[in-house]
């Protein structure tokens, strides 16, 4: 059957980045969420405290976009929440923009949320029977009503208890007008670090950000711990029952910046150990170089030429300063959103045999135009490596291929890939061959994107909580 026009990849979600305690927390954030910005590209949010009242800026957009100098100026505090997104849940409105705030009981809380939960359908259907009124369309909301509803129990008790409610992925960060709080769930599906500034507290969804501000990486936060962080300094709680770690390995393969630490490894290092896994599963296959689609084979393609002695080349070239904006051309420019992005060194593989590793194939609309383009460029065999497994099954903790029929390989073998895509050859990483390369077994990550075997019971409404629900 052929391919469907769908956008190919898959798309990033959110980004986290808070401090506590420094004069200068909104600028700081600043600079923490546009080191995350790969995490989320529709909208940008900081919130501040200076200890009584809380500030805050919003809006659609890149961080740079959004965030102007006056606006610095004005979010004034020594606390921040600062939040990237990009909608799983939720239209991308800017009703939905996070950090998300509410008043209750004469307090400001606000909320910023990495992931997806599993239940929100059959919770706030609960919570409207009951009486809550919703303003947004984002399951982060549904939290805050959990919360408002346990208060009385005191922020603590009644933050834990709210949490304790939740199925699914998430990494938290609340702020009030005297409290930073970071919290993670059970399985660990999503990263989340904390670091310090002199004696500023920060937390984070990567390292990275925690470098570009010069902050030391102390730890990551714990699958399960909820961590306040306050005047009294910084207190950790584990509330929950230990549960088996189920980190997303997709932020290995795609989705955190090669120069961050995720889940007690480099991802740098991890991605070129796929690509010389790839090597060990594939001695057989052979050509005149190795070539990535930049950015995202990069360092797996490195790492298989190392392993396999081919030469590596980039075979295409990356335009950096294509913006989100774009002056639309004309119908008769086919392929034109592909050839402005990443555009074929003609010289390089005409006549040539050209193996090209790649991060993932999701979709596959995408990957097919860019082998067209190898292909118009001369070369004589073009062959595909893919340092994941194939993508078999749908993600509900927080990726945006939510439904079987987006993905490529759930109803087409590898072979059908091979011929719908125009290659000579296509092999992909084998699920042990993955597990080596982060040197993890089965128990540590979340592999239901390629088996089906997702951890965390799905919710019998998952993927129906949206605007029209």
């Amino acid at each position: 059957m052929p391919l469907q026009p769908l956008p190919q990849g898959p798309r990033e979600f959110c980004g986290v980045f808070g401090v506590y305690g420094h004069p200068e927390a909104a600028r700081l954030t600043y600079y923490g969420l546009y080191a995350l910005q790969h995490r989320g590209q529709e909208s940008a949010g900081i919130v501040v405290s200076d200890g009584k009242h809380l500030r805050d800026k919003r809006g659609m957009g890149l961080v740079p976009d959004v965030f102007k100098e006056e606006d610095l100026a004005r979010l004034r505090g020594h606390i921040s929440c600062g939040h990237v997104r990009y909608s799983t849940t939720g239209s991308s409105v800017a009703a939905n923009v996070q950090p998300f705030i509410i008043n209750y009981a004469g307090h400001t809380l606000c909320l910023g949320h990495n992931g997806n939960l599993v239940n929100a359908y059959e919770l706030r259907r609960r919570l409207e029977r009951e009486g809550s009124i919703f303003q947004t369309t984002i399951d982060s909301e549904i939290v805050m009503h959990l919360l408002a509803r346990n208060i009385h129990r005191g922020f603590e008790e009644g933050l834990i208890a709210a949490l304790a409610e939740l199925k699914g992925a998430y990494c938290f960060l609340f702020m009030t007008e005297t409290m930073l709080v970071a919290a993670r769930d059970p399985y660990g599906f999503r990263p989340l670090c904390l670091g310090k500034l002199d004696e500023a507290y920060v937390v984070a969804s990567e390292s990275c950000a925690l470098d570009l501000i010069d902050a030391r990486y102390l730890r990551q936060v714990e699958p399960g711990e909820v961590v306040f962080i306050d005047e009294g300094g910084l207190r950790s709680v584990k509330p929950f029952p230990r549960r088996r770690h189920a980190h997303c390995i997709f932020e290995f393969i795609y989705f955190a910046r090669p120069d961050s630490r995720i889940f007690g490894q480099t991802v740098y290092q991890v991605r070129k150990r796929q690509g010389a896994q790839l090597a060990k599963e594939h001695p057989e296959l052979t050509a005149d170089f190795v070539m990535p689609f930049p950015d995202s084979g990069n360092y797996a393609a490195l790492g298989y030429a190392a392993a396999s002695g081919l030469p590596f080349e980039m075979g295409m070239i990356r335009n950096h300063y294509v913006g989100r904006t774009f002056i639309q051309p004309s119908q008769d420019m086919r392929d034109f959103g592909v050839r402005v992005k990443l555009n074929p060194v003609h010289e390089l593989i005409k006549g040539k045999r050209v193996i090209i590793v790649e991060d993932s194939i999701i979709r596959g609309t995408t990957t097919m135009a860019r082998v067209k383009n190898i292909r118009q460029a001369g070369a004589s065999e073009v062959h595909m490596l893919v340092s994941c497994p194939p993508h078999r099954f749908p993600c509900h903790y927080g990726i945006d291929f939510s439904t079987k029929g987006e993905l490529i390989a759930s109803d087409h073998s590898v072979e059908e890939i091979k011929n719908l895509l125009g290659l000579d050859s296509l092999y992909y990483l084998s699920i042990e061959g993955l597990l080596s390369a982060t040197d993890a077994t089965r128990d540590g990550f979340c592999l239901a994107c390629f088996d089906g075997n997702y951890p965390e019971p799905l919710g019998e409404q998952v993927g129906k909580f949206c605007l029209e629900c």
